[in-house]
This record gives structure tokens, C-alpha cells and sequence, in this order.
């Protein structure tokens, strides 16, 4: 990167360090991941529910998996739990609604296969939920 950093920057290393923040809130979040895509590839293929039903089955397993991971390892908060997890579950809950509409829509009118459609939804929920954990949920006061 050359030349000067835009407006809000303060510095390429600010810059980097936040990169790296995010890498490791999705490196970990992978783990949540994997919880969710296993409720959901379980329930689908045994017939237990639809596309949608174990996506969001899924969703809510993988959000209790990464919102350990967040406290303790990504933000590394002490901020109590009442406080912490009422915050993550809310943006969590947003990001719920979010996954369950976009799946509705591509696996319903547009014809996606779930599999592939619940990768796209993933990769688009990664930033959302870091923005809002990192500005909301576990940032620190000054």
C-alpha cells in the first residue's frame, strides 16, 4: 500500500492489526461453522427438516460455539456475561433473520442447491457479525 491512507486511518499498522483482528475472528468462527453446517447437513439429510428449518437449527449452535470464542480468545472481554451475551445473541439474532431470508430466497425462488447457498450466506454474514460484535458487543470503554 502506498501513498496516503484515507480519512479515519490512523496509521497502515492500525490498519494491519485490524486485518489480522478480522482473520482471527474468522479463522475461530470457522469452528462455529462447522457446529452449524453439521446441525444442518444432519437434520436435512435425515429428513428431519428442510433446508431452512436445520440452517437455522444450525445457526443457533454455532452462535453458542462462537460466542465463547469471541469473549475469550478474539476480543478478550471481561465484560460480564449478562452484558456480553445479551449484546452477541442480539447481533447474532439479526444475522439469524438475515441467513434465514437469504436462504429462503436462494434456495426457494432462485433454485440454489443449500449447500452452496448456505457457503455464499456464510461469507456474507462474517462481516456483519464482526462489525457488530467488535463495535457494540465486546468493545471496550475509554
Amino acid at each position: 500500500m502506498t501513498g496516503p491512507l484515507p480519512p479515519g486511518f490512523a496509521s497502515r499498522a492500525a490498519l494491519l492489526a485490524r486485518a489480522r483482528h478480522i482473520l482471527l475472528f474468522a479463522a475461530l468462527g470457522a469452528l462455529g461453522t462447522l457446529a452449524h453446517y453439521a446441525v444442518l447437513i444432519g437434520l436435512v439429510q435425515s429428513g428431519f427438516a428442510g433446508p431452512v428449518a436445520g440452517s437455522t437449527a444450525g445457526f443457533l449452535v454455532g452462535g453458542l460455539v462462537n460466542y465463547q470464542l469471541s469473549r475469550r480468545i478474539v476480543f478478550r472481554s471481561d465484560k460480564r456475561h449478562v452484558e456480553a451475551a445479551g449484546k452477541f445473541f442480539t447481533v447474532a439474532a439479526l444475522g439469524l433473520v438475515f441467513n434465514a431470508a437469504l436462504m429462503a430466497l436462494l434456495t426457494g425462488p432462485l433454485g440454489a442447491p443449500y449447500l452452496p447457498a448456505q457457503i455464499l450466506v456464510t461469507g456474507l454474514l462474517v462481516l456483519w457479525h464482526y462489525a457488530g460484535n467488535a463495535v457494540w458487543t465486546f468493545r471496550q470503554s475509554r
